[in-house]
């Protein structure tokens, strides 16, 4: 269900990467290869046998497991892969971020690694891969460019992170990191060496031994630090038409529904998106719409809490104005308690004063206008 609209999507100050710590998990892991099926969100694109070690196993624990010893600094569970073996042969990790990133916006992406005991070499970059679609290619080797536009339609973003011999580094978790702009098209991640092994700088721990480099990993994060304002005007214009999908039972914010301190008040332009929302709303009669309002953390909160219903009732009533029926429109507030943003900033404190919605099939909880 596509409208065009005005949006912000929840949720861009957060860490975007779902599970980050690998801490969630169908199963405790009892045996190799078990990263793909065991741990929430994260998956295996390629036929490499990428594991899950977690203190909860005896046999695929933390500190110590089958590659030698390492804490698991970040709660009890990390994943382990090769990114360097005999053959091109190649393990990586995937994972489907929680909101696909905004073109223009400055992320960092980050995780932490540290090289398995049983390895006898390092490599000396890591590859990040950001693709539109999830990937799930037929392969043990290393997952080259020639593999990844198998998939047609697919939309890639590719960054290499350089480092010196702190990767062969053993006993410490080391901070793997990189800045980038986005594309706008990024909405899985894939972490690994997608080189072939001719083409892999390496550092030799090791003498006459053929046992790869196999590295834990932990901790991913995809965030950014780019202003609020920035943020919300990079939205306006990412498919060059400002428009945005509408997903049901899903919460949005109008980007021109900004409200000024202390105010609950439409202004002319806020009116103007409202329209939109009408015009899709009258065309599909058996929708629902609840309007819920918020204020930023100045002011007390028994206060904010009535202004942020104000505005929600506010918008409720002007889309009834315009000819939606009252029982197809519900309304709340939140006061200030669910900011998107910090509230040390005027910009910020801006963006939270907000008016989200959600349109699903079915009345939501709120009050109604009869």
């Amino acid at each position: 269900m596509v409208v065009s609209l005005h949006l912000v999507v929840l949720g861009m100050a957060q860490n975007l990467v779902q599970n980050p710590s690998l801490e969630d998990y169908l199963e405790c892991p009892q045996r190799l290869a078990r990263f793909d099926t065991n741990v929430i969100s994260w998956s295996c694109p390629t036929m490499g046998t990428t594991d899950y070690f977690n203190s909860c196993s005896d046999i695929m624990g933390t500190p110590d497991n089958f590659k030698g010893r390492q804490p698991a600094d970040f709660g009890k569970g990390y994943g382990g892969f090769y990114v360097y073996a005999p053959d091109d042969y190649r393990e990586y990790l995937q994972v489907e971020l929680h909101e696909q990133l905004i073109k223009g916006v400055n992320y960092e992406v980050s995780f932490y690694v540290s090289l398995a005991d049983r390895s006898d070499s390092a490599i000396k970059e890591f590859g990040v891969l950001f693709s539109k679609d999830q990937l799930d290619i037929d392969t043990q080797k290393n997952l080259s460019k020639n593999l990844w536009y198998q998939q047609s339609g697919n939309q890639y973003n590719y960054m290499e992170i350089g480092y010196s011999n702190f990767y062969s580094n053993t006993e410490d978790w080391i901070l793997v990191h990189t800045q980038f702009e986005a594309k706008g098209s990024e909405k899985y991640m894939t972490l690994g060496n997608f080189k072939p092994n001719a083409r892999t700088r390496l550092f030799q721990t090791k003498k006459n031994s053929k046992q790869g480099a196999y590295y834990y990993v932990d901790m991913v994060s995809v965030i950014t630090d780019d202003p609020p304002r920035k943020i919300a005007e990079l939205v306006a214009i990412a498919d060059g038409k400002e428009t945005k999908n509408i997903e049901l039972d899903k919460s949005y914010i109008f980007k021109n529904l900004l409200f000024e301190f202390d105010r609950s008040a439409l202004q002319e332009t806020s009116k103007n998106e409202l329209q939109k929302v009408f015009d899709h709303l009258k065309s599909n009669a058996m929708l629902h719409i609840t309007i819920i309002g918020h204020t930023d953390d100045v002011g007390a909160e028994q206060y904010n809490q009535i202004l942020s219903e104000l505005r929600a009732r506010a918008v409720a009533e002007y889309l009834h104005q315009l000819g939606i029926p009252e029982d197809r429109i519900a309304w709340k507030g939140h006061g200030g308690s669910k900011p998107i943003t910090e509230n040390g900033t005027e910009a910020g404190r801006s963006l939270n004063r907000r008016v989200e919605f959600v349109i699903s099939k079915t009345p939501q909880k709120g009050a109604f206008l009869n």
